[in-house]
């Protein structure tokens, strides 16, 4: 029996548009479009479609949220420093009924004691850090998994 297609957004947020530039000891050499060419060819191996984005802009990031509460099965999302300042993008998550996975490059509880805090963990069914790009693939895995067991 096949799987039932869904369409999973993938959301990033500032600065990982200069991921492989921007502190590469940190988040590693790999860049966003190379990640995001890994999950459009790994999603469709689970039987998945992606749509994958990202912007500096918080307010951009809300409409995008918004704009997914219809016709996306889930949402796996990298709010970038947004995950520990953004109050807005805590609220527009929580009118998203499908399952939210939280991906981080970096582990941030590894990290300066202000990224402990997360203001997208509440609201996701799982978070994945410290895999760098590696990571937004077990997401993919991990959605695969929630949405065949809500099935």
């Amino acid at each position: 029996m096949a799987k039932q297609r869904h369409n999973i957004l993938i959301l990033n947020g500032p600065n990982l548009n200069m991921l492989g530039i921007r502190e590469p000891d940190v988040y590693g050499f790999q860049n966003l479009s190379a990640i995001a060419l890994e999950c459009e060819e790994y999603a469709g191996e689970l039987g998945l479609t992606i749509d994958f984005r990202q912007s500096n802009h918080e307010g951009e990031l809300v409409t995008i949220i918004q704009q997914a509460r219809e016709g996306c099965s889930g949402l796996i999302v990298n709010a970038g420093a947004y995950t520990h300042t953004s109050i807005a993008l805590h609220d527009a998550l929580k009118i998203i009924e499908a399952p939210i996975i939280e991906v981080h490059v970096s582990n941030p509880y590894a990290r300066e004691p202000f990224r402990h805090k997360s203001y997208i963990s509440p609201l996701a069914r799982g978070v994945i850090c410290g895999f760098g790009g590696q990571g937004y693939i077990l997401a993919l895995n991990a959605m695969r998994a929630l949405l065949d067991d809500d099935a």
